[in-house]
């Protein structure tokens, strides 16, 4: 019997409070504001999923073969009529992923399942947006407080 020994390549890493704070507040400062400006309401500054929505995903991946997945930043339709609430706010969309080794090295590429007949992504959306869906309490303060100098315009507390 030959046992093939799968090695585990990590891209990230656990990170401490203080790069959280700084990152978040970095997003804050640097694109939340401007965001939320042009649409003229709060954007989004969180996505949550479940442990369980996650597990899941993960294991329909692994199902596929996956090995990984890519968060892609995107931003719901203006119209989004499955959660208006959602129109024009940022999000993630999770894809899951299989490295593929290449002549230029290795990549990882985007899923794709037969749904129905259809060749269609692998990809898990739709999470609890804050804002709007904070639970005041909850959500409120776990990220701290950001000043954003506006300017001419004044500032604001994040």
């Amino acid at each position: 019997m030959v046992t093939v020994e799968k090695k585990s390549v990590n891209a990230g890493k656990y990170v401490d409070t203080t790069h959280v704070d700084t990152i978040i507040r970095n997003y804050k400062q640097e694109r939340w504001v401007h965001n939320s400006q042009r649409l003229g309401k709060e954007d989004s500054l969180s996505v949550w999923f479940t442990v369980e929505e996650i597990e899941g995903f993960l294991n329909k991946i692994k199902s596929c073969g996956g090995d990984g997945i890519k968060l892609y930043f995107g931003a719901y339709s203006k119209d989004f009529p499955q959660r208006p609430e959602y129109a024009g706010r940022q999000t993630v969309v999770m894809v899951g992923t299989k490295a593929k080794e290449t002549p230029n090295g290795i990549v990882d590429k985007d899923i794709y399942i037969d749904k129905n007949g259809v060749n269609s992504i692998l990809a898990y959306n739709v999470g609890r947006l804050c804002p709007p869906m904070c639970k005041p309490g909850l959500d409120d303060g776990d990220l701290g407080i950001t000043i954003v100098d506006k300017g001419a315009d004044g500032i604001v507390l994040i």
